[in-house]
């Protein structure tokens, strides 16, 4: 049985291969037949430019549906797909393509001037352009290739892909993701979330990252069914696209904006059956003006670039707002003392986790691989967090966000949901500065609610002071429109630490 990943897609396809699979902003849409001719020239034509299977091919494009075809193409020939943000910059690209050394790159025509002497220079033979409407010379050179192909056979433990870390504390590194790593998952999550034959995704994630990616695209290509494929994130369009859809997934941030819609209503969802929210914390708030505006309690789910998705809410049963629900069937999930044994149940300790979605390890890091990964096969995710007795995950931060003030342990998501409970306050993150007495001061950065009465520092930190012990008050409390974050919503709490250390370390 081959093992290649695009072999159970293609065995899940529909039986009318010129269903939709990608249905488009412009009313046009994008077949499985013709998502398979597609993918079968481009991997015909990366062959026949001697490209062999295990092969990295580094991507970085934007968003849209040739970009699909092509990371269907990589799998088909048995390539190593690497994506990469399309905001990256010459210095952090030449980075990824000297430590990976693909042999193809696939580039936005933008990023050619500086590229082409970068991919020269580094003996990168093949070098093409796909801009976000089809155009560049990726398509022009495999025009003329057949639409058919045989999909190469792989085993469940070649690669499939190599995604980067943010590499917010240091150097990014390459997870190695096999074809069993990507398989084992989506077959686990298409089942646990109960996918339909009729079924249609609202699709507004980037697809460098692995929510965008290896959840929602993997899903929809299990169920051989279609996606609204839109460029970007917009909530009016969202909403349109809920009365005629059934899943939408998304981002903290994309909840937030949703409630901002007046359009967003019982009546726009009532064909909506499911709304997964991940790659950051969701608020306990958001959790619940959602269910208020539209009778829908948003699934959350947690997962990593190294492992995939990892635990879930259920489908069937109780949602737990800040908590990321039990392990996934086949997914061993511990949480466990700097000691390695397990916490009790309510114990904040390490998360680690085992099972054939985690990765083999990171790209030619093997002393950094065997640092991440316990004797019997556990991988330390980094994250800390608590299980509730009956196995419920509830994250509460990194271990790298930990703050140690006067050598006691403060967790910044323990004072960030003290403090979002404060009627003047949207969200808040919290951080740790050297201090020259405490070692680490906590400080925390607040984005103030609108009409939700006048936010100070003073107020919030008085507030606060009967609630927690003293060493967890932060020292002192700024004020932002808008947190940091990524393209997925993650709070960048490294620029934090960068703004605020001089000022915070003051008191």
């Amino acid at each position: 049985m081959n093992g290649n990943l695009y072999a159970l897609f293609e065995s899940r396809f529909p039986a009318d291969r010129d269903q939709a699979l990608l249905m488009l902003e412009s009313g046009a849409s994008l077949s499985y037949a013709e998502a398979d001719a597609g993918s079968a020239r481009i991997a015909a034509h990366f062959r026949d430019r001697g490209l062999d299977p295990g092969d990295r091919v580094a991507v970085q494009v934007e968003k849209s549906p040739e970009a699909l075809v092509l990371y269907l193409a990589c799998l088909r020939a048995g390539l190593v797909y690497l994506p990469l943000n399309s905001a990256y910059q010459e210095a952090e690209v030449r980075y990824f393509l000297e430590n990976a050394e693909p042999r193809a790159v696939v580039a936005q025509p933008r990023s050619m001037p500086w590229l082409e002497p970068l991919a020269s220079g580094l003996g990168i033979a093949n070098l093409f352009s796909l801009d976000d409407r089809g155009g560049g010379t990726l398509l022009e050179a495999s025009r003329g290739a057949p639409g058919r192909f045989e999909t190469v056979e792989r085993s469940g433990d070649d690669l499939a892909a190599i995604l980067y870390t943010s590499g917010t504390t240091g150097r990014s590194k390459g997870a190695m993701l096999s074809h069993r790593n990507l398989a084992s998952n989506v077959l686990v999550l298409h089942r646990l979330w109960g996918f339909r034959p009729d079924d249609v995704l609202v699709h507004m994630l980037p697809l460098f990252h692995v929510h965008g990616l290896f959840v929602a695209c993997h899903c929809v290509l299990l169920n051989g069914t279609a996606m609204r494929f839109h460029r970007k994130f917009d909530a009016v369009q969202a909403i349109a696209d809920f009365g005629r859809s059934t899943v939408f997934m998304g981002v903290p941030t994309f909840y937030g904006r949703l409630l901002g819609e007046h359009g967003l209503t019982r009546e726009a969802c009532v064909s909506m059956r499911l709304f997964v929210s991940g790659s950051a914390p969701l608020l306990a708030e958001t959790h619940a003006q959602f269910e208020r505006r539209t009778g829908q309690r948003i699934l959350e789910r947690y997962g990593m670039t190294e492992t995939g998705m990892l635990t879930s809410n259920p489908l069937d049963g109780e949602r737990r707002a800040g908590s990321v629900g039990p392990a996934l069937p086949g997914t061993d999930v511990r949480v466990v003392g700097d000691d390695g044994r397990p916490c009790a149940p309510g114990t904040i300790g390490q998360v680690i986790v085992r099972g054939d979605n985690v990765f083999s390890g990171y790209w030619r890091m093997p002393d950094k691989t065997r640092e991440e990964f316990t004797a019997d096969g556990f991988f330390r995710t980094g994250d800390m967090g608590s299980l509730s007795t009956d196995g419920f995950l509830s994250i509460v931060g990194r271990s790298k966000d930990l703050i140690i003030s006067g050598g006691y342990n403060v967790y910044p998501k323990e004072i960030e949901l003290a403090i979002d409970e404060l009627e003047c306050v949207q969200e808040s993150a919290v951080v740790g500065v050297a201090h020259p007495d405490f070692g680490e001061a906590v400080i925390a950065v607040v984005v103030p609610r609108r009409g939700g009465g006048v936010a100070s520092e003073a107020g919030i930190i008085g507030a606060l002071k009967g609630r927690l012990a003293n060493f967890k008050v932060p020292k002192r409390v700024y004020f932002l429109d808008e947190l940091p974050r990524n393209a997925m919503g993650k709070v960048q709490k490294n620029i934090l630490r960068e703004r605020f250390a001089p000022e915070g370390a003051k008191r």
